[in-house]
């Protein structure tokens, strides 16, 4: 079970770095063949390898060995009880509903944007999807450079890949519920 559980954290933290295997092997000195058995699950590292490996991505081992120690496998969120991860100038709330979840393949964020609120001009790029509902108000979306209004009720989803930007279009409140994977790193 740990093995599976430091596999699929290992290849997530990959992942979220934009790394290939190869790339992970030349930078921890460890082989592509033992970093993709141990992301496979087919092995548990010894502490030295994963001390190598948590060094190239700049942490502890601590990271991949508490995270498969604890953390829960299941995660109620009750009305307005969520963890709260990020807030700008009383304009952005985003709240996780998927914190505490042990080795998520994607997080689960409500978001609220205050009226003007938007992501910036630049467009972001990163690995993965978002998808995005709205629940109350109107958003716009540029993806790819083509414009999407989302109302009340509509989605979007798309390849985080692509240069993306979002802005609150409503006279007011807009929430949105997001879903992203592989789950960004919030340290």
């Amino acid at each position: 079970m740990v093995k599976k559980l430091i596999g699929k954290k290992l290849k997530a933290t990959r992942l979220r770095n934009d790394m290939t295997i190869q790339e992970l092997a030349e930078n921890s000195r460890v082989s592509s063949n033992m970093i993709s058995r141990i992301e496979r699950g087919l092995t548990t590292p010894s502490v030295e390898i994963l001390v190598k490996l948590a060094n190239a991505f700049g942490m502890s081992i601590n990271y991949f060995v508490e995270e498969a120690e604890k953390g829960s496998t299941t995660i109620h969120t009750r009305k307005g009880c969520g963890e709260p991860i990020f807030f700008f100038e009383d304009k952005h709330q985003i709240i996780s509903l998927t914190q505490g979840i042990r080795d998520p393949n994607f997080t689960v964020f409500y978001d609220t944007l205050e009226e003007g609120c938007s992501s910036g001009d630049g467009g972001m790029v990163h690995t993965g999807d978002e998808f995005a509902l709205v629940i109350e108000g109107a958003i716009e979306f540029v993806v790819d450079g083509d414009r999407f209004s989302l109302n009340e009720g509509d989605s979007i989803v798309f390849k985080a890949s692509l240069p993306h930007r979002w802005r609150n279009t409503f006279a007011g409140r807009t929430e949105v519920l997001w879903v992203v994977s592989p789950p960004p790193s919030l340290s």
